[in-house]
């Protein structure tokens, strides 16, 4: 959430940058100053009635305890009529803070400097490429063949316990996802990252601190008894540890890693590019997040990205990093980092990592602040990726690793999975 004091001090700079993101701010700007204006103007005026109230109390009680009965009588009626002016400016000033939130929640942040103007993923930069493709045998197929020639993904049975977009997987395939999920956890440990097991559901105050909420909201399952969300992804509950918070410049950098299922409705998604493991409503993912100083963050980043890249260098999967543009990019974000492994099978390149930074969006709705050496108050910034998100990985070694005597498994993970062969 952007604050009110960067808006008023950045209009036209703020507007011009989230032309990128093809997001008219002018309106909205000027609404959001006015009520802001409202805000300020009413608690002024309830602090100097409170203030009054509270000189008159001061005054009756020295009365009565004079003997002045009569004086205090009459400015106890006067007593009352402030305190009723008190109750309606406050609930003025609830009402003006209400509708500015609502405001501030409907704005996207501010793209970084580095981010390019687009509408749609066609106006991404590919800023890097690494990687052989591998020229497969004649009657290679893609994953959601191999997965029920081998019998290690079974998409229909997941589709009769649950739904489509649930699959089971079997035997081999379960092991390797096992063997995905202990490498990364392991690689995460290794980089300094400090591993958490954490809730799969959070509460609205979660998915509105990390901007999940509102902007996402019909994406995510809703448990509606108890008012509780499915995670989208282990971000929400490893940021939202530190909600609320006053960190000490000793406490940083806060790095964190989690293995959790992620759930998604993905409604409205349908067609070949959806196939098999391409788009599922559950699937397991390990998530690295930081809260860096804000002059560290950007640093922080890029070693985000090494630290992915180095992921599948190691599995040796053919693979390339893109810059967002501002069209593409997530609501919450100010810079993002997509990574995508190419699918020889599908001959197609399949998103398998998002790294980003949001510098102080998530850290305003958190209240999540850090103390300088100065003493002074100071947003930090909160960075997250994907290291990895398991699905289109595992689709990415199924085809590029197929041969006609099985599927090979990456060397890296040999010694996760026990085997060094799916046949």
């Amino acid at each position: 959430m952007l604050q009110v004091s960067n808006i008023r001090a950045n209009k036209e700079k703020y507007i011009a940058a989230l032309a990128k993101r093809n997001f008219d701010a002018e309106d909205i700007f000027t609404r959001v100053l006015q009520l802001d204006e409202t805000r300020r103007s009413t608690q002024s005026r309830l602090d100097d009635t409170l203030a009054e109230a509270n000189q008159l109390s001061k005054e009756i009680g020295l009365l009565f305890k004079t003997g002045e009965h009569l004086k205090a009588g009459a400015l106890k009626e006067q007593s009352a009529q402030l305190k009723e002016a008190s109750r309606s400016l406050s609930e003025e000033l609830t009402d003006a803070v209400a509708k500015l939130d609502q405001l501030l929640y409907s704005i996207p942040n501010i793209p970084h400097e580095s981010v390019p103007a687009g509408t749609s993923e066609e106006d991404n930069e590919e800023i890097f490429k690494a990687g052989d493709i591998p020229v497969l045998a004649e009657g290679s197929m893609p994953h959601w063949e191999l997965a029920k020639k081998y019998d290690i993904i079974d998409f229909e049975l997941g589709n009769k316990i649950t739904g489509a977009g649930f699959p089971v997987y079997k035997g081999k395939g379960a092991r390797m996802q096992r063997a995905l999920i202990a490498y990364f956890l392991d690689k995460a440990a290794t980089s300094g990252y400090k591993e958490y097991q954490l809730p799969l559901l959070v509460n609205e105050a979660s998915g509105y601190g990390t901007g999940q909420l509102p902007d996402k909201e019909g994406q995510m399952y809703h448990v509606t008894e108890e008012d509780l969300y499915l995670i989208p992804t282990a971000e929400v509950p490893l940021t939202n540890m530190f909600r609320d918070q006053m960190l000490s410049e000793s406490d940083l950098p806060v790095t964190c890693t989690g293995y959790t299922p992620c759930f998604r409705r993905e409604a409205g998604s349908y067609g070949a590019h959806v196939r098999g493991l391409n788009r599922l409503h559950q699937f397991d993912k390990v998530e690295l997040v930081r809260i860096e100083k804000p002059e560290n963050s950007f640093a922080a980043l890029e070693g985000m990205v090494d630290h992915v890249k180095e992921l599948l260098e190691e599995l040796k999967l053919p693979y390339r990093i893109l810059r967002l543009c501002g069209g593409d990019m997530g609501f919450t974000a100010a810079l993002t980092y997509d990574f995508e492994v190419f699918s020889t099978a599908q001959d197609r390149w399949l998103e398998i990592s998002s790294v980003s930074n949001f510098e102080t969006f998530q850290t305003n709705r958190l209240k999540l602040r850090y103390k300088d050496k100065d003493g002074n108050k100071q947003l930090l910034h909160t960075l997250n990726g994907s290291a990895l998100a398991l699905p289109r990985v595992l689709a990415g070694i199924l085809e590029n690793y197929q041969t006609p005597e099985g599927i090979m498994v990456p060397e890296v993970l040999i010694p996760y999975t026990g085997f060094d062969r799916i046949d």
